[in-house]
């Protein structure tokens, strides 16, 4: 059975084209958001580290898919999407990409779709969503930003997002900051939980 540790977690390598991508060999956690939904820093908060992911301030920059061993267990970083001033060109690499990874026989354990608590899903959003449903990925949504709102406003924003994500069998929604550390160690416990039952399985 594979043990995630995130405090463990060490960057392993960046692949930009699918071609690049190994086999896969132990389970994988993945991270799945919009240009500058905070990836990188839901990614450092949960491993404990300040620089692991690069966090930038230029949205779009993460145009790789990112691998981080933590203990037996791989963290995944997708590339952001959405970004408007990308490129029709890299927007295939992109999709070449993503598809890549996802049609190939990896061991998906569970896939982390972020989404910023202070708007609701955009278009190329919901187009994730589609699908992670359509293909039938196991997804949580931490809510992104947290911080950035008022605490009164929590409870009704994980209803307001329940309500937006029903259709799209999403599993749990949480809110998060990496910055007050808020829902970090839920997250973390969600994500050892899954890795211990679906290895058991």
């Amino acid at each position: 059975m594979s043990q995630l540790d995130v405090s463990k977690a060490e960057f392993k390598a960046a692949y930009g084209t699918s071609a690049q991508l190994p086999k896969a060999e132990r389970p994988e956690i993945v991270f799945s958001g919009r240009s500058n939904v905070g990836k990188s820093s839901l990614i450092n908060a949960l491993c404990g580290r300040k620089k692991l992911a690069r966090t930038s301030a230029t949205p779009g920059k993460t145009a790789t898919i990112n691998f981080y061993e933590a203990g037996g267990v791989y963290l995944v970083d997708l590339p952001g999407y959405g970004y408007a001033k990308t490129s029709k060109g890299e927007r295939r690499r992109w999709d070449e990409l993503i598809n890549g990874y996802f049609s190939g026989q990896r061991q998906l354990y569970l896939l982390v779709q972020l989404l910023d608590c202070r708007h609701e899903p955009s278009k190329d959003d919901r187009g994730m969503l589609d699908y992670l449903s359509y293909y039938k990925i196991p997804f949580i949504a931490a809510l992104t930003k947290a911080d950035k709102i008022k605490p009164s406003q929590h409870e009704r924003i994980l209803e307001d997002f329940s309500l937006i994500l029903k259709p799209y069998h999403c599993r749990e929604i949480l809110l998060t900051s990496a910055e007050k550390k808020l829902g970090i160690e839920t997250l973390k416990n969600h994500m050892e939980t899954v890795c211990l039952q679906t290895g058991a399985e």
